[in-house]
């Protein structure tokens, strides 16, 4: 299967889940948020949510600020 990681195309083999692909990518880290076809997938599910093809992802790190 075809995704989209920042932008970047990568061909997976299914299954795989967000906390797969992350650790294989070396982003599996605090202070970071996943979006998945611009929608935010919290933390708590990133070791059951399947990624599937033409899946867009989208890594951003946490900023604090005011």
């Amino acid at each position: 299967m075809l995704i989209y990681f920042n932008q970047q195309p990568f061909s997976l083999t299914p299954p795989c889940t967000v906390a797969e692909f992350l650790a294989a990518q070396q982003q599996l880290r605090p202070g970071i948020a996943v979006a998945i076809n611009q929608q935010v997938i919290p933390r708590s599910c990133w070791d059951t949510q399947p990624l599937n093809d033409g899946d867009t992802i989208m890594l951003f790190t946490a900023i604090a600020g005011g």
